[in-house]
């Protein structure tokens, strides 16, 4: 898929650059979302709370404890589409239409996500810079980390190039 700078996410970690292609042919209203929530800077600073080796690195929560988000709930977008090491998929509860701010970067396979969470984006350069994220502890069962890493600055390339 070519490289759109109005449709690439560009995520700043302490050590590195993580570029995000979003996927507005899957989840449309995911990807409008998150482009407004980025543009109002609401992921600037934001933990990544739970951190599970060999699974997935999740963030998108204001208070860094897994309950919060922006107060926007989102109708599920659910696709075929292989959660696969780079997938980044939108968070939710219980319910498949609660999807808010929340969302997860597949750190190895997740083949057994598919069609249960909404696709919204693939990592495309900077994988290496996820693969650091502070992890939790083996064996923790939440994935909870203490003193997480956050993300320093959120933008959408379109918004740096102009």
């Amino acid at each position: 898929m070519t490289e759109n700078a109005e449709d690439t996410m560009v995520i700043e970690l302490e050590w590195g650059e993580v570029t995000i292609n979003l996927r507005p042919d899957l989840a449309p209203n995911h990807v409008a979302r998150i482009k407004e929530l980025v543009r109002e800077s609401f992921y600037d600073g934001i933990v990544f709370h739970r951190v599970m080796d060999g699974f997935m690195a999740q963030t998108g929560d204001p208070t860094g404890t897994g309950t919060g988000g922006s107060g926007q709930k989102l109708g599920a977008e659910f696709t075929q589409e292989n959660f696969g090491r780079g997938t980044v998929g939108m968070a939710r509860a219980n319910h498949p239409d609660t999807g808010d701010s929340q969302f997860f970067i597949c750190l190895d396979d997740a083949s057994f996500l598919n069609g249960q969470y909404t696709v919204w984006g693939e990592v495309t350069e900077g994988m290496e810079h996820v693969d650091r994220i502070k992890k939790a502890p083996a064996g923790s069962q939440s994935g909870q980390v203490e003193d997480p890493d956050a993300m320093v600055r959120v933008r959408i390339k379109a918004d740096i190039d102009a």
